[in-house]
């Protein structure tokens, strides 16, 4: 696109890159005349502003001169020193002359602008070029061979390259190496060109077209290659540029040919080497990537001939083109369009006139309409690509994981290619959070939370934090309700102690060293007892009467009560003591009184704690906790802890509040403390949030490590989970992040992230929903089945609840005439019992439309897919052997839950005994029926499944005889497994999926039966 223009028939010149604004120096061409064939000469200055949107460029000074020029060039020599602020003007004569102008002078417009002129050569001066090392060397060429190289700090006594070349011939171009200061070539119109050595001050080679038809116009040096040169040809014979690589200096490397007259000059962009200019007397402008010998752009020009082009050194977009018809046209290599420019010059030129007729006939001038021209005759393409000096040199982006991708444009070095580089790193800013997290998945590995806790105690900042963590530690020891008991300051020796001197005070001084409950205590310690029974007596008895209820001591408080004379609390805690401790206080009972603490003595011995937890003040929340730690059935006890949580969750004082957690913990009710802390702490901070998941993940270890199954993730846990392996991904702990997502919740944030981790770490998605109800990244093992294929067995009748099985009769093949017209189905529906679509309606049902296959059609079973990643629970229990102690929370009271039943008489038949690796199936399924018959209160149910004991005989026979097919066995054990885990709806999906994938009359005898077993389990929730 046209940007700029001057009226000048002119050589150009362009001030150097350190100056500005820009400037273009124009002066008066020697080999061209204009229509005024003046014989005068001159040198202006224009200024570049690229603001203005006219055509026209400002004139910013001028000098006259005697001389007309054959080359001009603009060097930086002063600007740093700043003795020459614009540089210095270098113009060559026709006479030979070599004049300096001060660029800075003649801006000012100052008369005295020669700084120094030389006579030097014969004859016109056509070639010049500055070292862009030194900027103060000046290479020109004239006539009959002459090189001289100047130097501006001592302009009298030029040099020579070398010995002048034979024959002697005009120097039409002369260029410096752009790599190598002391490199320097020249060209003669004869077509060769000379590459000199000033540290040799000789030539070292010659490069000519054996063509003899070269005659150089143009010669420029690769800006990045520095033993590579390009050389343009005016003679219309050979219209071509040559690129020649000096070392390989026989045969041009490429030839440029795309004008179809000769070149008249050529300019090498000094910010990218792929743009080479030239123009020639086909009048045109062509910019070329001379590496592939490829036409990039053509610049819209004007008829005629365009004899100097020349680059912008300051602005790399930018072109100028000086033309034989008296112009001097500005271009930008970016594209664009002419439009505005030439309506604003129309606009000009109607405004000069006004709308009156400038021939004076006083008529008003029409409007000025303007030719409509095509658009794609004003607009002009850009490059194909962009040029380098607006390519991204440097480019970085985050991706998932915190991994940062950044990248690099390094320039090459010498004959090489460019090397494209794309880093990736990881980027770590939560240092102290990602050591934490590697810390606590370092524990879960290795199980040694016991140390874990320790050292969280003790590098605690707050002693409530410490209290914490102490009670964390305690589910991971011995007699873990004894622990409890000392954290919350009962302890049995010191209150033993108390009790015994409470009671034989006035024996203080005389007694029994042995007597004091087992404890020796030594001479030295008998110094302090009068101050310690000043104490003693100073406190309330009720305090101690407490403390002994509430670490289960009912001989010691009795014994205070009788000191106290208090006979009916005596008889009421010897009741709860033991018919032993109740003889011997009813002989001092004599009156019934009530007391301060008659109500908690009536919860002991009625055991009726919610009451208490209820109504007690929460002040004394610690005691109210350690009597449910005491007296609380195993079934209540984690309800309770979490009632006496929530009432403390609830109350005004911040103090009370903070200790709901103590209770939760207690409770091993995971949901209900993540959502105390995430309302009571700020859990935005990576720190915060780790402190949270340590405690959480802690907590529901010691849950599941005390009820030996596997808890459920609430959507509150999930989402705490979930932030924080979103947090830990965003570290790059991929792999640790994913071990915390949990697996048995729908909620679309967790898969995305599951979703986004497999992809991440090239993992296989699961499948949503194929995950059982694992809540911790420990190591458990996972074991993947996969159903074989059953043997496909044509369908047979359905059989009722109590028909016993069908016996497998092969089909005989009848002859089916070629007539045959099969039945019309049965549309009619077949009632089964309301509610339950899985009864034996529904499977004849299935049995009938199996059979409208044909008998010669098998009914393949439909593709089975178990329950994956479904952590093993314990092995299942003999229902002949008595029920073991089944724990609840962490530190709930042991009790039997389950009575032992009767073991079923076995009959006296001689059977085969079930193969061990099927013996889990009857041990498992007898020992849900056991838990059922013990939960369940109506005796309709009871004798339901006592009928469903007796009727699984068929399966074990089944399973004796190894008839059953590899399918029905497979899912079978995927039974067992969702029944030790208490996943009875995973349970009775696979018992779906059985029944209507085998053939049913294998599964007639014994698939309902189980089906109504785990009904009743789920609807009991054993």
């Amino acid at each position: 696109m046209k940007l700029k223009e001057i009226n000048r028939t002119a050589l150009q010149a362009w001030s150097p890159a350190q100056q500005h604004p820009i400037y273009l120096a124009a002066g008066t061409s020697a080999p061209q005349l204009d229509a005024t064939f003046s014989t005068s000469a001159s040198l202006e200055i224009f200024e570049l502003d690229l603001a203005d949107p006219t055509l026209a460029m400002k004139s910013c000074g001028s000098v006259s001169s005697p001389h007309r020029y054959h080359k001009l060039v603009w060097g930086p020599h002063g600007i740093e020193d700043q003795s020459l602020p614009s540089g210095v003007l270098i113009a060559g004569g026709e006479n030979g002359d070599i004049i300096l102008y001060d660029a800075s002078k003649i801006i000012a417009g100052d008369s005295e602008v020669i700084i120094a002129q030389s006579e030097k050569h014969t004859g016109p001066v056509r070639a010049l070029d500055v070292n862009s090392f030194q900027t103060n060397l000046v290479a020109s060429g004239g006539n009959e061979s002459e090189i001289y190289i100047w130097d501006l700090n001592s302009f009298s006594s030029p040099m020579t390259p070398g010995p002048k070349t034979q024959p002697l011939e005009d120097i039409s171009c002369v260029a410096w190496n752009r790599q190598v200061q002391h490199i320097l070539a020249s060209a003669s119109p004869s077509g060769k060109a000379s590459v000199w050595d000033l540290r040799k001050n000789d030539l070292i080679i010659k490069v000519s077209d054996h063509s003899n038809r070269m005659h150089c116009s143009g010669l420029a040096w690769n800006p990045e290659v520095a033993t590579q040169l390009v050389l343009a040809s005016e003679d219309d014979r050979m219209p071509v540029i040559q690129m020649w690589d000096l070392r390989f200096a026989t045969s041009p490397l490429k030839v440029l040919e795309s004008h179809t007259r000769g070149v008249l000059a050529i300019a090498w962009s000094e910010a990218d080497p792929e743009l080479l200019l030239s123009c020639g007397k086909d009048n045109r402008i062509l910019c070329w990537n001379p590496n592939t010998a490829e036409v990039l752009y053509e610049l819209p020009t004007s008829t005629q001939w365009c004899f100097d082009i020349q680059w912008c050194p300051r602005n790399p977009a930018v072109l100028s083109a000086a033309a034989f018809d008296g112009h001097i046209s500005i271009y930008s290599i970016m594209g664009g369009s002419n439009d505005h420019a030439t309506t604003l010059q129309a606009e000009q030129l109607s405004s000069s006139f006004g709308n009156m007729d400038p021939f004076g006939t006083g008529k008003m001038l029409p409007p000025l309409q303007l030719p409509q021209t095509a658009p794609s005759q004003s607009t002009v393409t850009p490059l194909k690509k962009p040029p380098k000096w607006i390519r991204r040199p440097v480019g970085a982006s985050f991706a998932f994981g915190g991994k940062l991708v950044t990248l690099d444009n390094i320039k090459p070095a010498a004959q090489q290619s460019a090397a494209h580089v794309v880093h990736i790193s990881q980027v770590v800013t939560e240092t102290d959070f990602l050591d934490r997290s590697n810390q606590l998945q370092a524990t879960l590995t290795a199980g040694n939370f016991l140390e874990y806790c320790q050292s969280k105690t003790e590098a605690a900042q707050s002693e409530f934090e410490k209290t914490v963590w102490s009670f964390l530690k305690v589910n991971f020891e011995e007699d873990a309700r004894g622990k409890y008991l000392e954290l919350l300051g009962y302890k049995k020796e010191e209150l033993a102690l108390k009790v015994f001197l409470c009671a034989h005070s006035d024996l203080i001084f005389e007694f029994d060293l042995s007597f004091a409950c087992g404890f020796q205590i030594t001479s030295a310690e008998l110094e302090f007892l009068p101050m310690i029974l000043c104490w003693l007596f100073a406190s309330d008895i009720d305090g101690l009467i407490t403390q002994a209820l509430l670490i289960g001591d009912y001989e010691a408080a009795v014994n205070l009560c009788l000191h106290d004379n208090r006979m009916a609390d005596s008889i009421i805690l010897a009741i709860a003591g033991g018919p032993e401790l109740l003889a011997k206080t009813q002989k001092k009972y004599f009156t019934k009184t009530q007391s301060k603490i008659s109500k908690l003595i009536s919860a002991v011995v009625m055991k009726d704690w919610l009451d208490i937890l209820e109504t007690c003040d929460l002040q004394n929340w610690k005691e109210a906790l350690a009597a449910v730690m005491t007296y609380a059935k195993p079934e209540e006890f984690s309800s309770l802890c979490g009632l006496l949580g929530s009432r403390l969750e609830a109350a005004e004082d911040a103090a009370l509040q903070a200790q709901a957690c103590l209770c939760y913990i207690c409770a091993g009710t995971v949901e209900q403390l993540v959502a105390y802390w995430a309302k009571a702490q700020d859990s935005s901070s990576p720190l915060a949030l780790q402190e949270l998941v340590e405690k959480l993940v802690v907590l529901q270890r010691a849950v599941l490590r005390a009820q030996g199954g596997v808890s459920d993730m609430g959507a509150l846990l999930a989402e705490k989970m979930n932030q924080y392996a979103s947090l830990l991904a965003s570290q790059g702990s991929l792999q640790t992040a994913i071990s915390y997502l949990p697996t048995n919740t729908q909620q679309v944030s967790v898969q995305q992230l599951r979703d986004r981790l497999s992809r991440a770490l090239g993992q296989q998605q699961q499948q949503p929903g194929a995950a059982g109800t694992g809540t911790l990244p420990a190591a458990v093992p996972v074991q993947t089945y996969t159903q074989p294929q059953p043997p496909q067995v044509p369908a047979q009748p359905a059989n009722g609840w109590n028909d016993p099985p069908t016996l497998n009769r092969a089909h005989k093949k009848k002859k089916i005439p070629e007539n045959f017209t099969p039945p019309a189905p049965i549309t009619a529906p077949i009632m089964a019992p309301l509610g339950d679509p899985q009864g034996p309606a529904g499977q004849t049902m299935q049995t009938l439309q199996s059979q409208q296959q044909g008998p010669d059609q098998p009914v393949g079973p439909a593709t089975f897919s178990p329950i994956q990643q479904q952590p093993l629970g314990p092995p299942g229990r003999n229902p002949n052997m008595p029920q073991g102690n089944m724990e609840g929370a962490p530190g709930a009271p042991i009790g039997d839950l389950i009575k032992p039943l009767q073991s079923i008489p076995t009959e006296k038949i001689t059977k085969k005994p079930i193969p061990e690796e099927h013996m889990v199936l009857k041990t498992t399924f007898e020992g849900l029926i056991q838990k059922c018959l013990a939960a369940a209160s109506d005796p309709q149910t009871k004798r339901k499944l006592d009928d469903a004991h007796k009727r699984l005989e068929y399966l074990y026979d089944k399973l004796r005889e190894q008839t059953l097919s590899p399918a029905i066995v497979g899912g079978l054990h995927n039974m067992a497994r969702s029944i030790e885990c208490r996943c009875y709806t995973d349970g009775l999906n696979i018992h779906t999926h059985i029944v209507s994938s085998s053939n049913f009359s294998e599964t007639s005898a014994f698939m309902p039966i189980l089906k109504v077993v785990l009904t009743q389990a789920n609807k009991l929730g054993v």
